[in-house]
């Protein structure tokens, strides 16, 4: 499956990022907006005229890229720097074999630079642009690692909704039940989980929601999802123990609060460390 692009807005330049073998790759067709909005292929025309611009790229194909073709780099490298020589991203990939630049066509198309090199060429069109560029790059790579991380806290809540639908098939419901009855059964038992924590019905919430996609916890944040893994688990073990729903949805809820409290106190301490 294709990965789709990711963009950056840097000093209003909207910089298209793409991910290729995982590694990360950078539009400096785009950054080169930045010096010539009508005309950015002459500035990377420009840019890799320069014989500074040719050891950068040959130094990084040679650590990164074992089939990078030393002798039409060797010709390229005694060229630049003259008044004649020309050389175009394109030319550079094929003639080379390098795998640090990229030339694509179509909707996202232009010259994708690996980072490493992307920014040397961001320091080169404008230090202050690259600067920007960091800051904006990493606030990127913070926002997709909080949402790995809730997306691992939604994947340990589904896994953990399989033990707790198991536990439910082996100790409440009879062989002679109709599908129909075990799904009522079921959806009763997620609904202790929601009233214990959320307070609320997964209709109810529908009801008051009718525009949202998904159900209650799809707009659940990472300390609910939690707290609500916890519960499953502990729901599991009472209805082993064969507690009345009733009694379960009292201790559930009780523990809900007090994990709760205890979960978003130590959130708040945590900012205020840091």
């Amino acid at each position: 499956m294709r990965k789709k692009n990711k963009t950056i807005d840097v000093q209003g330049i909207s910089v298209t990022i793409n991910t290729k073998d995982t590694k990360e790759y950078i539009c400096i067709t785009d950054i080169a907006k930045y010096k010539n909005p009508n005309a950015p292929r002459d500035i990377i025309k420009n840019w890799m005229r320069n014989k500074n611009t040719i050891a950068l790229l040959g130094l990084w194909e040679r650590l990164n890229n074992i089939d990078f073709k030393q002798v039409e780099f060797d010709l390229f490298k005694n060229e630049a720097g003259f008044n004649h020589f020309v050389l175009s991203p394109k030319k550079w990939i094929e003639k080379t074999n390098a795998i640090g630049l990229i030339s694509k066509s179509g909707r996202y198309g232009g010259t994708y630079a690996h980072k490493d090199i992307a920014l040397e060429f961001a320091s080169w069109v404008s230090v202050e642009f690259k600067f920007y560029m960091i800051k904006e790059f990493q606030r990127l790579k913070e926002q997709e690692t909080k949402s790995l991380d809730w997306d691992i806290k939604r994947s340990l809540t589904k896994l953990n909704y399989r033990i707790h639908t198991d536990a439910i098939k082996q100790n409440l419901i009879p062989a002679s039940l109709s599908k129909q009855q075990i799904a009522i059964v079921y959806a009763t038992e997620a609904d202790v989980l929601n009233m214990a924590l959320y307070g609320k019905t997964a209709k109810q919430w529908r009801e008051e929601n009718p525009s949202k996609k998904g159900n209650i916890r799809d707009y659940s944040n990472v300390t609910q999802l939690v707290c609500l893994s916890n519960l499953e688990n502990l729901n599991a073990h009472f209805i082993k123990e064969k507690l009345a729903q009733s009694d379960r949805l009292l201790k559930l809820n009780q523990i809900a609060i007090e994990q709760m409290r205890l979960l978003t106190t130590d959130n708040s301490n945590s900012l205020l460390k840091n």
